[in-house]
């Protein structure tokens, strides 16, 4: 928690395993035995602090369900903590990234997604994958990029467009 601290107050560059382990209260000998750098170092304090994930129980409602997780992912990226540390984390370590906080949110929005297949709320014929990088894809662009405001019209536009395609019929 300590490195989570520090870069949030510091940011990455002004960060040093010496600062970490005066926060923590131990040696940096300590903190060197488990981490090599700063980098893995906080990939780990950030894994362990986890994301916020929404209640993955699907409300009955395809568009709501599909917002509510894609706003989920726009409220995580707007914290300082999870801005400051996933940036360093996306040059650091891009595939722990990937595995370990953007594939759960990935697993959800795919379940969903095959739920509706099922169900009959989009076409058969959808290519479940494609659809949630559809979906995810512009939220992580824009955040990553910051080419515009994360906000949720922004959700609602995205998913009321990538609805409109799962929907109708070619």
């Amino acid at each position: 928690m300590a490195a989570l601290e520090l870069v949030e107050a510091l940011g990455y560059s002004k960060l040093t395993i010496e600062a970490v382990a005066a926060r923590a209260g131990v040696g940096k000998q300590t903190i060197y035995r488990w981490w090599p750098s700063k980098g893995p170092l906080l990939f780990e304090a950030f894994v362990e602090l986890g994301p916020a994930w929404a209640d993955a129980v699907p409300s009955g409602d395809l568009a709501a369900d599909l917002k509510r997780e894609l706003l989920v992912a726009v409220e995580e990226s707007a914290e300082r903590r999870f801005d400051q540390v996933c940036r360093v984390l996306v040059h650091e370590s891009r595939t722990d990234l990937v595995t370990l906080l953007l594939m759960p949110r990935r697993v959800v929005l795919e379940e969903r997604l095959l739920a509706a297949k099922r169900s009959g709320e989009v076409r058969v014929d959808v290519d479940v994958s494609a659809a949630v990088e559809l979906l995810l894809g512009p939220v992580y662009q824009r955040w990553l990029l910051r080419t515009a405001p994360l906000t949720g019209d922004f959700v609602d536009a995205i998913v009321d467009l990538v609805l409109r395609a799962l929907r109708e019929r070619p």
